[in-house]
């Protein structure tokens, strides 16, 4: 696997030099404006403060960046993650965030080495949909008292939305116009100008100064320490072995939104720089990013579609972008410190609004509810609502066994359809068979034969015990199992006592090797398998 790493690193660099140096310098720069609003917002909406939030996109942006299993990956905090931390920082703190974002990155370490990369491809489409608009209405909820201005209790957004009931619910107003300013300047900035200069960024920049100016009495994000290592930090001085066993699960939900995030947004990117993308090699990646941070008193990281994105449209070359980036953030943090410790809550709050909105897959839940594809539909709406009820890792798995249950039920509709010889088939030179196969019935098997179809494949076959002669074709059987197998030979087994005839057609090499594993081969020899109905037709007895 190393060496697989440097050679796409030496494929990579191969021919550098101060061109490609340049583009990526002009994509790093134009990844910093876009990352440095999100990783403020992301940062405070994830229960931490702002200062995590560039922290964990610098270091993301180095030490992912290098590791990464493709060129063009650029990571940080995500929207999705802000969703998971929010309920673990409010019941162990920021040390059972930093403790889980560890063991959480040893967890995608162990899934890169033993190469579990393929698994999210695994995760049909309409649910990882779903899974991300949950996400979104998550994110959306969470944001309500920041951009509102109110108070809330509770661990999860369902819980502090319900909290408004005995609270009561009373805006200030001057948050809500600075939220909104933030919404309307990043609806309406047109999209040309977009690809220079983020919306986000200049919406954030427009709000802070109208709330100053204007002398708006609402929360900000606060005192930005300069520095790396912030007292806030991961101490191991402190773990016990009861706060480890107690965050496990947090770990492994952590553990697995990274993966998921990381990979699709590796797959797709893959696609935009028409790249090859090793997912195991970014596993890896984030594994050693997300046990980095924490000592950094960073929040757990992930690749990120929105900043991958445009680095790619940006003229990403190598993933020097990704450190360029980081570069550009460490200077922003230094230099603008004060100033972004002046930005109003609220501002950022208007910003994780719209990147909520913009997160659903708009284009794919079109597709699905306009062709009314039900099983797709029923997918997307109950991962979406596992996903805002339970906890992440739960919905996935909600989604996922779902659609298992859905396949399942939809293979069971094995189809068994009956037909007579047709004599003209072999009429002409084989006329003198026309009279054998005169009991004969051609049985046509389509659809896999297993637990959950074999019933039907009995009743099937039920009107064929009365015939001399079966053909049984099974060209459309792709699979078998136990159960399956088993009510086949019993058919089997019912034919010879009753002396009908058997011939079986079309079996495929997967498919005949279990029948003769169960002991159809016993009943019915090698010389009464043909490979099509014409052939079974046309040997001589």
């Amino acid at each position: 696997m190393f060496s697989s790493y440097l050679s796409a690193l030496k494929k990579e660099f191969a021919g550098y030099n101060g061109a490609r140096f340049s583009k990526d310098l002009m994509a790093g720069l134009t990844v910093t404006a876009v990352a440095l609003p999100l990783a403020l917002a992301f940062g405070v909406s994830s229960g931490a403060d702002a200062a995590a939030g560039l922290i964990t996109a610098i270091l993301s942006g180095v030490i992912m960046s290098l590791l990464s299993g493709a060129s063009y990956q650029i990571s940080g905090p995500t929207g999705a993650m802000t969703a998971v931390l929010i309920t673990i920082v409010s019941r162990c703190g920021m040390q059972g965030v930093f403790l889980a974002s560890l063991m959480a990155g040893i967890l995608l370490l162990l899934c890169g080495i033993f190469r579990f990369g393929k698994l999210v491809g695994y995760i049909p489409a309409p649910v990882i949909t779903g899974f991300t608009s949950g996400i979104a209405i998550i994110i959306a909820l969470g944001q309500i008292d920041n951009f509102f201005g109110t108070h809330s209790e509770g661990e999860t957004a369902i819980q502090k939305l319900a909290s408004y009931g005995k609270l009561g619910f009373s805006p200030n107003w001057q948050a809500v116009v600075t939220g909104l300013l933030v919404v309307v300047i990043m609806i309406v900035w047109p999209k040309k100008w977009n690809a220079r200069v983020p919306s986000s960024l200049i919406a954030i920049i427009v709000a802070g100064l109208v709330s100053n100016l204007c002398g708006f009495d609402i929360a900000s994000v606060g005192q930005i320490p300069r520095t790396l290592l912030p007292q806030m930090r991961l101490s191991l001085s402190s773990l016990d072995p009861a706060t480890i066993t107690g965050l496990i699960p947090s770990a492994f939900t952590i553990a697995a939104l990274g993966m998921i995030e990381s990979l699709l947004c590796g797959a797709s990117a893959s696609r935009m720089k028409n790249e090859k993308f090793n997912a195991d090699q970014e596993l890896i990646a984030q594994g050693v990013g997300n046990m980095v941070i924490p000592f950094f008193g960073g929040v757990p990281s992930t690749a990120a579609i929105a900043r991958t994105s445009v680095a790619i449209k940006s003229g990403c070359q190598t993933r020097l972008t990704g450190v360029i980036h980081s570069v550009g953030l460490l200077i922003c943090m230094f230099l603008l410190g004060g100033i972004m410790a002046k930005l109003p809550l609220a501002a950022l709050a208007g910003v994780l609004m719209v990147t909520a909105w913009r997160m659903n897959e708009w284009h794919s839940i079109r597709y699905i509810f306009s062709r009314k594809m039900r099983g797709a539909m029923a997918k997307f709406l109950i991962t979406m609502a596992a996903t805002v009820i339970f906890d992440l890792t739960v919905a996935i798995l909600i989604g996922v066994a779902f659609s298992i249950l859905l396949f399942v039920v939809r293979a069971s509709n094995i189809t068994v359809t009956l037909s007579e010889v047709d004599n003209s088939r072999i009429a002409g030179e084989h006329d003198d068979l026309t009279e054998l196969h005169k009991d004969t019935v051609v049985a046509y098997i389509a659809g896999p034969i297993f637990f959950g179809t074999a019933e039907n494949l009995t009743s099937g076959l039920e009107p064929t015990l009365s015939c001399g002669e079966v053909i049984l074709s099974m060209r459309g059987v792709s699979t078998m199992d136990t159960t399956g197998v088993q009510a086949l030979l019993e058919y089997c087994r019912t034919c010879e006592e009753r002396g009908i005839l058997l011939i079986l057609c079309g079996v495929s090499d997967r498919v005949k090797e279990v029948m003769l594993q169960a002991g159809i081969g016993e009943i019915v020899p090698e010389e009464r398998f043909f490979f099509s109905v014409d052939r079974a037709l046309l040997a001589q007895p």
